[in-house]
């Protein structure tokens, strides 16, 4: 793989401080708050650790030794059934518009119907419209009130696809 050839693939422990530097500076450029969302997070600095298991994995947008982004599916917190959430999707500015959001939902997705679930919820901000439109896209929809407990009381836009 060269220098300048952006790959998606799972995460790795020296991956950890890198991806959870991204996330905050995407939420930061958003305006998203810093409390009730992902910024807060215990498990945005322990990344590997966390998507460890057989129900849970986090990829990530690399180009060389840089990442640029990332996604992740875990079961839905505090949720009793069958469904798991796409978490922690966010990429930097130089990795947005090029059809690596696309790319990367499609291996989520995959990775979230092998694992054996039924639906797939997300949280977002409801000014993040180029996220809401993408998750349109591959069909997700608007549902009336949130799932679960993530803990992200400030997003407040809630939706599902079956899977």
């Amino acid at each position: 793989m060269g220098k300048d050839t952006i790959v998606i693939r799972e995460i790795e422990l020296k991956d950890n401080p890198k991806i959870a530097k991204a996330v905050r500076s995407v939420l930061i450029e958003m305006g998203v708050p810093k409390v009730g969302t992902a910024y807060e997070d215990v498990s945005l600095d322990c990344m590997t650790e966390t998507y460890s298991n057989s129900k849970t994995k986090y990829f990530v947008l690399a180009q060389g030794q840089e990442i640029l982004g990332g996604a992740g599916i875990a079961p839905l917190d505090n949720y009793e059934g069958n469904v798991c959430e796409l978490q922690k999707m966010y990429f930097l500015p130089e990795a947005r518009g090029k059809g690596f959001g696309i790319k990367m939902m499609a291996i989520c997705l995959d990775f979230a119907k092998s694992a054996g679930y039924e639906h797939c919820y997300l949280e977002t901000m409801p000014y993040m419209d180029d996220a809401r439109k993408l998750y349109q896209k591959v069909g997700f929809e608007f549902i009336d009130k949130p799932m679960g407990n993530t803990g992200h009381y400030s997003c407040t836009v809630w939706m599902l696809k079956k899977l």
